[in-house]
């Protein structure tokens, strides 16, 4: 009972982190409909056309539309801006002179929109563990330069809050669905034990009744005997009285056997039952794991994802700070990844980020411990390792990145990495140390890359 108690607490553990991961949700779309608002209105005055698209969008906006209406909203604006981006003089003077003078009031609402745009994509990081298109529309951000580029940025936004939402919705469906089920199953077991001892006070009291009987008719044949002066009416009491304890007898013990079977059948029910519950307990047990290993990696890559190096890094401080064991960091980098993806696409980028962290795992121990911790950057752990000692390491990684043989349609593309590399002190806290082997990663970038630079 004590296991399935705490299934359940940890199930109900489960709704409530579902819960306040929606409430938070909710609370990004009230964000994101704001700055649909301050978009709506930062655009008016450009063109009669748009004024139109942008008041029904901000009125749709106002009333808490649902996202059909405002993707069917989001089409017709996109349609209209590139209609009168197309003829009027007013849209390319924007797309050229995007940033007007600091004075104006439409500079600084563009400005601060921005800010409030990148703010919120920021914090739907916190917890993903996918972030390419979280980082995809950081720079497509910043890399905006007029407000339809601006506009098709916040609507992708919505749009991956939309699918986040449901998912929510459907891991707090699940959820439900199997604190029911063990619900259901508890009230059983409860309606099994409630049962089992109503009968054995039933069978106390019949015991008891029982007993009472046959000591009366004890007692009542002991005076009968007492007073009897003839044999023959001696016998005839005697057996009267011997018949009717028999009978007593005999009608409990065929209540007694009544009860034992109906004891009998709840039991192997109830084993039945238990036996169902464990198996699923294992199954859910086996499934919550599968989920936790699943939250700690990069779906992408398969190694550790940046939530878990944290966690790793934040021990691996602590650690360090009471031992005297080396532990070596390298932070890693893809060295011109963006013109990868630009020139090959995304399809090639992902496919160099999956052959750079299987050379990763294959060139290094079991006991190292790699992570992808950004979009084409990587960190490292090195443990019972000296500085010049990961030194030799991380050049022996970096050239065996360097030999990947790695085509894309037939098109050779070849991959470098650069790594910063430092030795943890005891004194160093994690953002010291981070900060330290990000420092030599960048003069290694700025060096002509392909090397591994210690800090």
């Amino acid at each position: 009972m004590s296991e399935i108690a705490d299934w359940k607490q940890k199930y109900h553990a489960s709704l409530r982190e579902i819960e306040a991961d929606e409430k938070r949700w909710r609370e990004v779309e009230q964000i994101l409909r704001r700055l649909i608002g301050r978009l709506c209105a930062a655009g008016m005055g450009v063109d009669p056309q748009l004024d139109d698209e942008l008041t029904a969008l901000a009125a749709a906006n106002r009333r808490n539309a649902d996202a059909q209406e405002l993707e069917r909203l989001a089409q017709s604006l996109t349609t209209a801006v590139v209609a009168v981006d197309a003829t009027s003089p007013v849209l390319h003077l924007t797309a050229q002179f995007p940033a007007p003078a600091p004075s104006d009031a439409k500079a600084s609402r563009w400005k601060s929109t921005c800010a409030a745009l990148a703010a919120l994509l920021e914090d739907l990081k916190e917890g993903e563990t996918d972030e390419t298109a979280l980082l995809g529309l950081l720079a497509e951000l910043a890399a905006a330069e007029t407000d339809s580029a601006l506009a098709a940025v916040v609507m992708r936004t919505a749009d991956l809050i939309q699918v986040r939402s449901e998912s929510l919705a459907r891991e707090r469906l699940q959820a439900a669905a199997v604190l029911s089920e063990v619900t259901k199953r508890l009230e059983e077991m409860a309606g099994y034990l409630t049962e089992s001892t109503s009968a054995n006070r039933n069978r106390f009291d019949d015991t008891l009744s029982l007993n009472d009987t046959v000591l009366s008719h004890v007692r009542d044949l002991t005076d009968e005997v007492s007073g009897a002066t003839e044999l023959s009416l001696l016998q005839s009491v005697v057996s009267a009285r011997l018949e009717q304890v028999a009978k007593q007898v005999s009608d409990f013990r065929a209540r007694e056997a009544v009860r034992m079977v109906e004891y009998n059948g709840r039991a192997d029910h109830m084993r039945e039952r238990i036996a169902d519950l464990e198996r699923e307990a294992v199954e859910l047990h086996s499934k919550l794991d599968m989920e936790k290993h699943g939250a700690r990696l990069d779906p992408l890559t398969g190694v550790a994802n940046r939530k878990s190096f944290d966690e790793r890094f934040s021990q691996a401080i602590q650690r360090r700070a009471l031992s005297d064991a080396p532990l070596v960091m390298l932070l890693w980098d893809i060295d011109s990844f963006k013109v990868i993806n630009d020139s090959y696409g995304h399809r090639a980028g992902d496919r160099v980020l999956q052959s750079v962290a299987r050379c990763f795992t294959t060139s290094l121990r079991t006991s190292d411990f790699v992570a992808r911790i950004g979009g084409e950057e990587f960190a490292i752990l090195l443990s019972g390792l000296k500085l010049p000692e990961a030194v030799a390491v991380a050049n022996q990684v970096r050239t065996a990145v360097e030999r990947l043989k790695f085509h894309f349609r037939g098109t050779p593309v070849r991959v470098t990495i650069s790594c910063g590399i430092t030795e943890l002190h005891p004194e160093d806290a994690a953002e010291t140390a981070f900060d330290r082997a990000d420092a030599a990663l960048y003069r290694a970038k700025n060096s002509g890359k392909n090397l591994c630079i210690a800090a």
